[in-house]
Formats: C-alpha cells, sequence, structure tokens
C-alpha cells in the first residue's frame, strides 16, 4: 500500500478545541464481560467492521485487537477507541490490565441486549492471566471484568487518511489511521483546493468518512473531531493534488 508523506512545510498546525481541557482517562473501572475468538494464542480476526483491513496483523494493532458490543461500537463511531480491561478471578488472573483497540463489532450472542462485553483476541485475553495461566483463563470462555477508557498511544505514528478503493472526482471515501488520544472520530471536514469552506463529510461506516459532489480536485485538506473531548486537528493540504484510489496518505500530526 503507498505511502505518500508530505513536507513538514505543507503541514498545518494542531488546533486544538476549547473542550480540549476535559478528560478522556476515567479512573474509575466500569463491569463488562469479555470472551476471546480465533487461536488461542493469536491476533484476533482480519479486517473487521471498523474497516482496518490488514493494519490488524501488523504492530500498533497487531494482537491489541477487540470487538466490542454496540453500546460502545456506537455505529461505528467508537472505532478506534482504546480501553484497558482486566479480569477478576484472582485464582488466574494478574492484576495486569490489557489495553485493547476497537476494530470490530460483535452484534450478538453475548454482546446483545445491551450487555457491555468485549470479545477479544486470544493474545490479548491471555495477557490478562497470571503467567503461565493464559491456557487455563481461555478455558474459563466468558468472565467478568473490569474496563475503563484509556488514551491511545501510537509510537512514532501520525495519523494517516487511506483513500478507499472505488474513490472519485464525485465520490471521496477516506479512512482515517493512528489516531492518539481519544481515538474516536465524532466529525470530519474537507476542503477542496477551490474551496474556501470546510465542507462536512458524512460517516459511512466504522473509521469511514465521504463527500458526494464534484468535480471534487486536490490538494484536500482534512479536519478530525473527536468524538469524546471535542479536540480538533487540521492537516493541510493531506491528500496531494494527484491522489489516487487505495493509497495512504500520512500527515505530519497527531493528537498529542
Amino acid at each position: 500500500m503507498p505511502t505518500h508523506r508530505l513536507p513538514a512545510a505543507l503541514l498545518l498546525h494542531l488546533l486544538l478545541s476549547a473542550a480540549s481541557s476535559s478528560s478522556l482517562t476515567d479512573p474509575n473501572w466500569e463491569p463488562a464481560t469479555a470472551t476471546w475468538y480465533g487461536s488461542p494464542d493469536g491476533d484476533g480476526s482480519d479486517g473487521g467492521a471498523c474497516g482496518y483491513g490488514s493494519l490488524v496483523d501488523v504492530r500498533p494493532l497487531k494482537a491489541r485487537v477487540g470487538a466490542v458490543s454496540p453500546v460502545l461500537f456506537r455505529d461505528g463511531e467508537g472505532c478506534g477507541a482504546c480501553y484497558k480491561v482486566r479480569c477478576l478471578d484472582e485464582g488466574v488472573c494478574s492484576r495486569r490490565a490489557v489495553t485493547v483497540i476497537v476494530t470490530d463489532e460483535c452484534p450478538g450472542g453475548y454482546c446483545s441486549n445491551g450487555r457491555t462485553h468485549f470479545d477479544l483476541s486470544g493474545a490479548a485475553f491471555g495477557r490478562m492471566a497470571v503467567a503461565g495461566l493464559g491456557s487455563e483463563l481461555r478455558d474459563r470462555g466468558e468472565i467478568q471484568v473490569v474496563y475503563r477508557r484509556t488514551k491511545c498511544k501510537y509510537a512514532r505514528k501520525n495519523i494517516a487518511f487511506h483513500v478507499n478503493e472505488g474513490s472519485t472526482d464525485y465520490w471521496l471515501s477516506v479512512l482515517v489511521e493512528f489516531e492518539e488520544g481519544d481515538g474516536d472520530i465524532g466529525s470530519m471536514h474537507i476542503k477542496p483546493t477551490s474551496s474556501e469552506d470546510w465542507l462536512e463529510m458524512k460517516h459511512v461506516w466504522g473509521a469511514n468518512w465521504c463527500i458526494i459532489g464534484g468535480p471534487l480536485k486536490g490538494p484536500f485538506s482534512l479536519k478530525l473531531t473527536t468524538l469524546s473531548t471535542q479536540r480538533t486537528l487540521s492537516a493541510r493540504d493531506v491528500i496531494p493534488r494527484n491522489w489516487s484510489p487505495k493509497a495512504t496518505y500520512t500527515s505530519g500530526l497527531n493528537f498529542y
């Protein structure tokens, strides 16, 4: 997958909204349940309902992915959010919490009827156990856990924008990757080179946003507003004039 890195001179400053003083991290743990899927020591399923595709198979997402019930998935707006999850059985569980990233939804079974549930990769699930007891913990099936939101951290990564396959000058769809801090997206705007105004993009599914209009001519600037704390970040001309579908364009910015 090709990556286009812009010169630093073309990157817009980071803007923090007035709501930036609000805190994402909640020190209080909330009750939930958890299961695991895939192979016992595996990294979880390929892809998922957030649309991250093969990113879930490589670091920094590798082995940290998880599916969540609809109350946390939020019709896809919860994609990218990070949680600490800790199990409670003192006989087999350590006091160590595992950090997971929402990459998928589990809509039925344990995740139905308004329950708060995490369906974790086998590797993430096993990390909650006392050393050497990962297999025993997985044998328990559904377990009681506590969880809380935490800030997402992607070492040496900046926010990237993947132009989805099928995008044209009249329908542009973008997937957002590696958002630190809140991890989630509440709204997204785009400014084509021909426009003086920010144009609202529509949430399509998962972490994918689109705009219909045209002809849409690059370069494009993009502005993100997080769902949780309404922080704002703008990247100037991050998608170039000669953009192409299936390409990923990396900004020089992130929420720190």
